[in-house]
């Protein structure tokens, strides 16, 4: 495969791919700066060098989807001069909702990759395809909601049916957390939070078969706290073989990908699902569809103590699953842009020019420490290219733990050929773990690929890899480890690895 052809600040012959910081400039850091990732961290620190002092909120091994954000980092964005996201829905809301209300008053707050395009950058969009042999359903908020960090707050108001509903998400360590329960009624309690534009993954349980009628609000909420109501709606679901009489009338959903959503502006609930021929998203009125929830999809009450607000250990539950571990809220837009080490040129051109608005003293620091690591990146790029470019054309086919590698795909000639995530505390079924061997046989691959921060999670990927004959090797996505500090670091082990488990050279 031919090098990619980037256009890009000119390449500094004489500059070596160390990852390191360049100029530091004159006198102790002026700036504070606090970023969401260590990823983010690094690229700042390249450009600053010591006239800022920067910290990450997400630690190392941390996940950017899932992370809670501690009084310490709290403490971290209130002092900063400058706080730098990635944007597009990488952070875990909670996070942001923590920079909006923590952070002084007009200090920048800088979504990197929301302008990327400005400078020079790419976006694609998200892809999703698990292969489920079920529904796959979240939640989706639509539309614009007035007013900075503000958000859609989703109540549970109303069910009817033969038995309990639990929606529940579980993090990446295998906790869940209730989001609805019915239980004990639904009150104020059966409700959480989306952002604008946002969607997320959520296991629901049911613990009778029959026709169940949901009736939930969208309500809007400021950083005060203040709530109106923005909209209000009724979902049917058609529950096992007693769930037939829901579907009368109304067209059956029982695969692919959909969503219960809400729109912000127009004041409606509506069910949002990806068309099978076409995989363009089509808006369903509540009224018109019925949530398929199949008698295959019966499992039972995990025998794990953390699990009895679901039943006694192995009672019968009717399950459509959460798919991808952890809190994984996210857009139309796939937020992993540095996976593409172009997209990289392009975030360090907005850091320079957000550094340099904040701090016009240090133009000159920032543009020279600028113009020197854009050259590593130029060099970099055209190294994994080269390193990629090894790899067998039938073998450049990525089977993950995480939906991150869609720009590193695009850019370098490679192709995701699906992502693979356990269900939290549930065996998948016989169709799942075939569906599974069966994309690996039918792409040929010779390895599949973990994260080392979800590698505890991968037992289903490692086992049916295992009965498959290939390999399990590593890859970064979101954040390093103590192997790897720094972003050139991850982008070469990346291209070294896939080469090396794919049937390339490597470097």
């Amino acid at each position: 495969m031919p090098t990619p052809i980037r256009t890009t600040a000119a390449l500094c012959a004489a500059a070596l791919l160390t990852g390191c910081g360049g100029d530091t400039g004159a006198g102790e850091a002026g700036l504070r700066v606090s970023t969401t990732t260590g990823i983010l961290a690094d690229l700042v620190r390249q450009v600053a060098g010591e006239r800022a002092e920067v910290t990450a909120i997400v630690p190392h091994h941390g996940d950017p989807h899932s992370y809670e954000p501690s009084p310490g980092d709290t403490a971290e964005v209130a002092r900063a001069d400058l706080v730098f996201s990635n944007g597009l829905l990488l952070e875990e809301p909670g996070i942001m909702k923590m920079i909006h209300s923590n952070a002084r008053k007009g200090t920048p707050k800088i979504a990197v990759s929301e302008k990327l395009e400005e400078f020079g950058g790419t976006v694609i969009k998200l892809q999703e395809d698990l292969g489920l042999d079920v529904l796959w359903l979240g939640w989706a908020v639509e539309g614009a909601v007035p007013g900075e960090g503000s958000q859609i707050r989703i109540t549970a108001r109303e069910l009817s049916g033969p038995g309990d509903l639990h929606v529940y998400l579980t993090d990446t360590l295998g906790t869940p957390h209730s989001y609805l329960d019915s239980t004990d009624g639904l009150d104020a309690a059966d409700s959480f939070t989306l952002p604008p534009e946002a969607h997320t993954h959520v296991n629901w349980v049911f613990t009778e078969p029959g026709t169940y009628e949901l009736t939930v609000t969208g309500e809007s909420e400021t950083l005060a706290g203040k709530r109106r109501e923005v909209a209000r709606g009724t979902v049917t679901f058609a529950v096992g073989g007693r769930g037939d009489q829901g579907g009368r009338g109304r067209e059956l959903l029982a695969t692919g990908h959909a969503d219960i959503a809400l729109d912000a502006e127009k004041g409606e609930v509506f069910v949002r699902a990806e068309e099978a021929a076409t995989g363009e998203s089509v808006r369903h009125p509540p009224g018109s569809v019925a949530l398929s929830v199949p008698d295959k999809a019966r499992k039972t009450v995990p025998k794990e103590e953390a699990y009895r607000f679901l039943g006694d250990a192995g009672a019968d539950i009717w399950v459509l699953p959460q798919a991808v571990l952890g809190k994984h809220v996210h857009g139309e837009t796939d937020p992993h842009a540095w996976e593409d080490v172009a997209n990289a040129e392009a975030y360090i051109r907005r850091i320079t020019a957000e550094l340099t608005r904040a701090d016009p003293q240090g133009r000159a620091v920032y543009e020279k420490n600028a113009a020197a690591y854009l050259a590593t990146l130029h060099a970099l790029d055209a190294e994994v290219a080269r390193t990629l470019a090894t790899i067998p054309q039938g073998h450049r086919k990525l089977i993950t733990t995480h939906d991150a590698f869609g720009y590193l795909a695009k850019a370098y000639g490679m192709e995701v050929a699906g992502f693979v995530v356990p269900v939290p505390n549930q065996e998948p079924s016989a169709a799942e773990v075939e569906h599974l061997g069966r994309t690996i046989r039918e792409t040929g691959v010779p390895a599949v690929f973990l994260e080392p921060n979800l590698a505890a999670r991968a037992d289903v990927l490692r086992r049916v890899a295992q009965d498959e004959g290939v390999r399990v090797c590593t890859v970064y996505g979101d954040s390093f480890d103590e192997k790897v500090h720094d972003y050139v670091a991850m982008m070469r082990h990346n291209a070294n690895e896939l080469a090396r488990c794919l049937g390339g050279e490597g470097s």
